[in-house]
């Protein structure tokens, strides 16, 4: 059994009455398996089996969301990702069977948001969505001047970090990464986005270092760095942060 189905939740139904997903992927069970999955939870639903069709259907729908399968006919995703995000910063999230990390980089580096490999819980798919419009929304609108997530609040303007009500110092670079990490809260950033946002262009390659700082910053900010709550690890990819804790 590929997929799992989950309990319908009437608030989330109510809240997602018009929100537009395009479903692109060239296997006609699965968009149908995720038409009515999604169409279950309230999403309105678009289809698209090649990557030429992905592109238009995204020019003319404007979707407020995409599903993409990597393995398509002509265009293939990751070149579909590229050219959406030349004019659109509509959240992409891959859906694939494709699962090396080098598959996963190479995506997110393209501009999608997010990645989920086959097979997958409809539970989780919808999670993933819900992350990926939150983080769309909030770019819309004025910018956040304190961060809150649990025990961890950032006020972005004074550059003050607290946890549990207590004064968190951190280095620039610690600092940094906190930063951008909240910028895209939620979504997967790879190794070399956060390098490249925190240290510039040409210092892509220096994950040890990366390690390091990310190391020390779990440290401050976690109760448990070995199982941290805020700071996820993408295996092989990068980093996520968590939010709503």
């Amino acid at each position: 059994m590929l997929f799992e189905q989950t309990a319908v939740n009437l608030d989330e139904l109510a809240d997602m009455q018009k929100t537009k997903v395009l479903i692109v992927d060239d296997e006609h069970a699965i968009r149908r398996f995720l038409r009515t999955s999604l169409g279950a939870h309230g999403y309105e639903v678009y289809e698209a089996a090649t990557g030429e069709d992905a592109i238009l259907k995204t020019v003319n729908i404007r979707p407020d969301l995409i599903i993409l399968d990597l393995g398509l006919p002509g265009i293939n995703g990751i070149e579909v990702t590229r050219r959406i995000r030349e004019w659109t910063p509509t959240p992409i999230i891959i859906l694939s069977v494709q699962n090396q990390d080098t598959d996963k980089i190479e995506a997110l580096d393209a501009g999608a948001d997010d990645y989920l490999t086959k097979p997958f819980s409809v539970g989780e798919l919808t999670a993933r969505l819900r992350v990926a419009l939150r983080h769309a929304y909030r770019e819309q609108e004025e910018p956040e001047l304190v961060f809150t997530s649990g025990q961890l609040k950032v006020d972005l303007t004074a550059r003050v970090v607290t946890y549990d009500g207590e004064e968190v110092q951190l280095t620039p670079t610690e600092y940094d990464l906190l930063r951008v990490l909240i910028h895209y809260a939620g979504r997967v950033l790879t190794h070399q986005q956060l390098l490249k946002e925190v240290r510039g262009a040409g210092f892509q390659t220096e994950t040890h270092l990366l390690r390091v700082h990310m190391s020390n910053l779990r440290r401050k900010i976690e109760e448990d760095p070995s199982n941290p709550q805020y700071i996820l690890t993408e295996p092989g990819v990068g980093y996520r942060l968590k939010i709503d804790i």
